[in-house]
């Protein structure tokens, strides 16, 4: 058994004055949202045996702030393929994992990350949440009955959770622009 977390950077800063995308920084509800996030994360005893994340600015600030509520650093490997990458490219990361790491997080961007989740799952429940939006700072978890990465395929997985920041704090609920 595989377990895949997918894990949406959060909230970013569309008013900072950055020159490129891969530069925007967090925004303060982003970051609030990202060490909720965190605090969960070690609530549930969630563990990861390997991270690979976007080095994109917002991802990294994400990643910071999730360790903060976590309460230990994530220690990420960064690997630009995943900035904005398709599902395609994402589903081909999850391939090349070691197969002796039973748990991989990865944290990035969307659409990719959306449409891998629904991608290799099925089913009604959380999916059909997933399926309406996957906001920012959202963790998606796929258990995978496989015993490599390389036999992660279409369909295979089920959804055991969806983790969005309002669940946790109604004040960081939805708007206009958590997409």
């Amino acid at each position: 058994m595989k377990t895949l977390t997918l894990l949406r950077h959060a909230k970013s800063a569309w008013d900072d004055p950055v020159q490129r995308d891969f530069d925007r920084p967090l925004n303060t509800r982003g970051r609030r949202a990202a060490q909720t996030i965190g605090r969960e994360m070690r609530s549930l005893g969630l563990t990861f045996d390997r991270i690979i994340a976007s080095p994109a600015v917002r991802v990294m600030e994400t990643l910071e702030d999730v360790a903060k509520g976590y309460g230990a650093s994530l220690d990420p490997a960064f690997d630009k393929r995943i900035y904005l990458a398709s599902t395609d490219v994402l589903l081909d990361l999850v391939h090349a994992a070691p197969d002796d790491a039973d748990r991989l997080l990865l944290v990035g961007h969307n659409p990719g990350l959306e449409k891998l989740a629904l991608l290799l799952t099925t089913g009604e429940g959380l999916r059909a949440e997933l399926a309406l939006k996957y906001p920012t700072a959202t963790l998606a978890e796929i258990e995978l009955p496989v015993g490599r990465w390389s036999e992660v395929a279409e369909g295979k997985g089920t959804l055991s959770r969806f983790i969005r920041p309002r669940d946790l704090d109604p004040e960081l609920g939805p708007d206009e622009d958590s997409y």
